[in-house]
């Protein structure tokens, strides 16, 4: 149900890092951290406040982002009985967690998703699709608008933000490191020893770089995504009861509608993702076995309350 969000997230920071990467080169601030002049501080200033200003933007986008790309339609005054208790039930949770009250919105598509983001544990979104609404009992989808809850009540897509400032601000870093000795050892040095300024090496090396360690940082995501889906299980399961929460995931594995959600969305809905062995690498969910498992064995260990970190 994540794996929506995650995506929007990834896919927004993306473009942001990009439109600030080509700023820095505009107003000449690449030649003013060129590392090879030893401004190895300035750089990792200049790297941080990209990194994090990228990660930023993309969190407070967020919802804006969802709503857009999924037509999500937030229940301002419900118009049905399936609205009112959509509602009701994310407001008692939502209490139960010790957070504010979500905005709920519901989602045309035809398979069975959910996801939940925002900028803060208080002025988060929950939404669900009409496919999931219709393909599971109440039981069923009070076990997602749990999972969805804990979520937020976790403040996961905050940490998620910090998370991925922190890797935007070494892969920008790290990416002009790695352009500066390419662009050293591809150029011959003057005959008088004067500073070179960084030649078409250097930037093609740059780009090039960051998108190897832009893969890599994003592997880094995708296990935290992963991590925290099972703590969202936990919480979902403290807010609305083990059973719940395990037949909801037991209806998802028997799904055979494929994801609608952009691929870029799914860490942030509450379906899994690809399974093969080199895929797993990148998926945003773990295995729905595994996450039942989880589950079933934790209820055997007795009842525990909502967990958060």
């Amino acid at each position: 149900m994540m794996m929506q969000r995650v995506f929007l997230f990834l896919a927004t920071n993306l473009a942001v890092l990009l439109v600030l990467g080509v700023v820095t080169r505009v107003t000449g601030l690449d030649l003013l951290i060129d590392p090879r002049g030893g401004n190895l501080t300035g750089l990792l200033v200049v790297a941080g406040i990209v990194g994090m200003t990228g990660s930023f933007i993309s969190l407070a986008l967020s919802k804006t982002m969802a709503k857009m790309s999924t037509g999500a339609k937030v229940i301002s005054e419900p118009r049905s009985e399936v609205e009112r208790w959509l509602v009701t039930t994310v407001r008692e949770q939502a209490r139960k967690a010790g957070i504010g009250m979500p905005e709920v919105a519901v989602y045309q598509s035809p398979d069975m998703n959910a996801f939940a983001t925002g900028m803060s544990r208080n002025a988060a979104l929950v939404a669900v699709s009409t496919g999931l609404l219709e393909g599971m009992s109440r039981d069923e989808v009070e076990g997602v608008l749990a999972h969805e809850v804990a979520h937020v009540a976790n403040g996961d897509m905050i940490t998620l933000s910090l998370l991925q400032g922190v890797l935007n601000t070494f892969v920008f870093f790290f990416a002009r490191i790695a352009g500066a000795l390419i662009d050293n050892a591809l150029r011959p040095q003057r005959d008088d020893g004067a500073a070179q300024g960084p030649g078409i090496g250097y930037w093609v090396a740059v780009m090039a770089a960051e998108v190897v360690f832009g893969l890599l940082a994003s592997i880094i995501v995708m296990w935290f995504s992963r991590r925290r889906e099972f703590a969202a299980d936990a919480g979902g399961a403290a807010l609305a009861g083990h059973p719940r929460m395990i037949s909801a995931l037991e209806r998802l594995a028997g799904d055979r509608v494929p994801p609608s959600l952009p691929e870029g969305m799914q860490a942030f809905g509450i379906a899994g993702g690809r399974t093969s062995l080199f895929a797993r690498l990148f998926m945003t969910h773990p295995p729905l076995e595994e996450r039942i498992a989880a589950l079933r064995t934790a209820a055997r260990q007795g009842p525990v309350g909502l967990r958060r970190g």
